[in-house]
């Protein structure tokens, strides 16, 4: 009798509480990663309840019997509460709490320097960043953007507000405002998330200045209903929660095997820019180069070359060549390379098509040209590049 109930005990599914608040894109994108991993690996028996961001933690966790948690430990309560179920823990907030556990978060470095390569791109030279003070995460964002600008000889203002502000927008909406009257014009701005970028987009509608013209928003999260919902739409960073969400349910299934993972973070790479109405465009005042770059954007994956460009804008390439690395820090035909690049990681990280007809789509000659490439700049192949960038179903 003994050895049947040991063996039905053997048999259980391990029950497995997910303490992830359910109202925002990036925590459902999370959910869809421990989904997908089960999906392949282990059925788990789920206990989730609906919950808000920095919510205390629900009761039923103190009487709960199970085998792990995955949390966004997102404040102290948290923090003690699941350290007090005593199971193995992964932590998937980026709240700089809870550092003996693994913690599964977005590459804030990757993503501030996504950010800065795309206002850069665009010809601006005056930048600022507009964090939330109430969140970690958002300091590094600022403190990486800031550092990349910073790489490229350029300096980057940015917004000092303070936790009492949030209480009250109409002094926050002021205290925005008058930064970004004192802003150069024209600049770009990036905003920690979102919902930050569009009350940045309102402000500047309030105060008159014309967006991207004057200024230009991009925002982190790409949550596209918002940012589909403001005025005029808003880019974003794009990342990739459900690689996050996998990579924690693998490292959970791993503990509870009784395996030793290592407590430290495990960064997980954005996947690009979502471009928009609020920073589509380039802001040059040479016209001649602002007309190239538009050129090349505009069809670089269909196997255009210098020539080309240089019949869309006449000059001689000697002109067109310093001219274009003055203002953008790089040459015509590396321009065109990169945004072949980053088209073939778009289509490698969210969709399933061959090397062969990524590199045809993207604009390269051929699938080895692409590898070759993507050895060169960024240092691993296609398909490995795939393997730790796709979005798992």
């Amino acid at each position: 009798m003994n050895k049947s109930k040991s063996l039905s005990a053997k048999r259980q599914r391990p029950a497995v509480a997910l303490l992830i608040e359910t109202s925002n894109r990036y925590t459902r994108e999370l959910l869809y990663g421990i989904r997908a991993f089960m999906g392949q690996h282990s059925a788990w028996a789920i206990h989730l309840t609906e919950q808000g961001r920095g919510d205390l933690p629900p009761r039923w966790l103190a009487n709960w019997k199970g085998d792990g948690i995955i949390a966004r430990i997102e404040n102290e309560a948290i923090d003690l509460a699941v350290r007090s179920v005593r199971v193995p823990v992964v932590n998937v907030s980026a709240a700089g709490l809870a550092p003996d556990f693994p913690t599964v978060i977005s590459d804030s470095a990757a993503v501030a320097n996504l950010a800065s390569e795309h206002l850069l791109e665009r010809g601006f030279e005056h930048f600022g960043y507009c964090g939330d003070d109430r969140f970690h995460w958002s300091a590094a964002h600022g403190r990486h953007f800031a550092a990349c600008l910073e790489r490229q000889d350029c300096r980057c203002s940015v917004f000092e507000s303070t936790p009492e502000d949030f209480a009250d927008w109409e002094r926050e909406q002021g205290k925005l405002a008058e930064w970004i009257k004192l802003l150069p014009k024209p600049v770009g701005i990036m905003a920690c998330y979102d919902i930050r970028g569009q009350q940045v987009l309102a402000v500047c509608r309030q105060l008159g200045f014309q967006v991207p013209d004057e200024v230009a928003v991009i925002g982190q999260h790409n949550d596209e209903l918002l940012c589909e919902l403001c005025d005029p739409p808003l880019s974003s960073v794009i990342p990739n929660p459900r690689r996050a969400g996998y990579e924690a349910a693998a490292l959970l299934h791993r503990m509870m095997r009784g395996q030793r993972v290592t407590p430290r973070t495990y960064a997980i790479a954005p996947m690009g820019v979502a471009t928009r109405q609020s920073t589509d465009i380039v802001a040059l005042n040479d016209r001649q180069i602002a007309t190239a770059v538009r050129f090349i954007r505009e069809h670089a994956c269909q196997g255009i070359d210098v020539q080309d460009v240089l019949r869309a804008v006449p000059m001689s390439r000697t002109l067109l060549e310093r001219r274009f690395r003055k203002l953008l820090r790089r040459a015509p035909y590396e321009e065109i390379l990169h945004q072949r690049l980053q088209r073939a990681k778009e289509l490698l990280a969210g969709t399933d098509l061959p090397v062969a007809d990524i590199a045809e789509r993207a604009g390269f000659s051929s699938p080895e040209y692409l590898s070759a490439a993507f050895k060169r700049q960024i240092g691993m192949n296609p398909r490995a590049y795939r393997t730790q960038n796709r979005r798992p179903e």
